[in-house]
């Protein structure tokens, strides 16, 4: 580790992170999934309600997302504006 930089191993460290943020669209995925298969399934078995099981549904999915779009978020700082640096 002697050719290793501080800011190398910063760099290196923010990388990994990142990749590790962008885990958490895989659950956000997962559970829309699984939202929308339940709302077609209820829709199906109580086509009158459609309406406020698709509300309902659409009320998940955005709430689902949020994980996805905090772990981008997340990702973005840590590749390109990357605060840890700064601490050098």
């Amino acid at each position: 580790m002697e050719g290793i930089t501080s800011e190398a191993l910063i760099l290196a460290a923010s990388a990994i992170g990142a990749g590790l943020a962008m885990i958490a669209g895989i659950g956000a995925g997962i559970g829309q999934g699984y939202a929308a298969g339940k709302g077609a399934e209820s829709v199906g078995r109580q086509p009158e309600a459609q309406g406020d099981i698709v509300r309902t549904m659409l009320l998940g999915a955005a709430v689902a997302e949020t994980t996805g779009i905090y772990g981008l978020i997340i990702a973005l700082v840590l590749l390109f504006v990357n605060p840890l640096l700064g601490m050098l």
